[in-house]
């Protein structure tokens, strides 16, 4: 939750932002800070691309987890916590990242440690994961592995 707190203030939007006002507002973040205008200026240029990368890396997570997103590969989702098994699991930081058989990965934020380790210790983590985590913390596509048809 820090990190999706932390990017939102940096963007300068809340929760309700849409896709739409993510991209102007990241475009107007980008003009303004973009390295070309502090020609002449080293420092200044350095800390323009520093924070142009911030500014990105913040830009493309939000719409990761944006309800128009989430909205669109609702159906996929559903169907690989419904019929795909767990393959692995890592936590840190109240970020839990599960791994599904089929090469996807998932991330949940603020998830509570205490839920975690409820989470690790029960014999049938799938059936855990359905019933207390995968529609109750915000979370997006981390990784999909694609798989190559021969």
């Amino acid at each position: 939750m820090k990190k999706i707190i932390g990017y939102r203030k940096l963007l300068g939007v809340n929760e309700n932002a849409d896709l739409q006002e993510l991209k102007t507002i990241y475009r107007n973040l980008m003009k303004q800070w973009h390295p070309d205008k502090f020609e002449g200026n080293d420092e200044g240029r350095a800390e323009a691309e520093a924070k142009g990368k911030h500014i990105i890396e913040a830009y493309h997570f939000l719409v990761s987890i944006a309800p128009e997103t989430k909205a669109a590969y609702h159906a996929e989702y559903t169907l690989t916590i419904t019929t795909i098994g767990i393959k692995d699991f890592d936590y840190k930081s109240e970020t839990l990242v599960i791994s599904f058989a089929d090469g996807s990965s998932y991330e949940y934020f603020g998830v509570p440690k205490a839920l975690y380790v409820k989470f690790i210790n029960t014999p049938t983590p799938a059936r855990f994961a359905r019933r207390h985590i995968y529609s109750s913390f915000p979370y997006r596509l981390a990784s999909k592995q694609v798989q190559e048809v021969a």
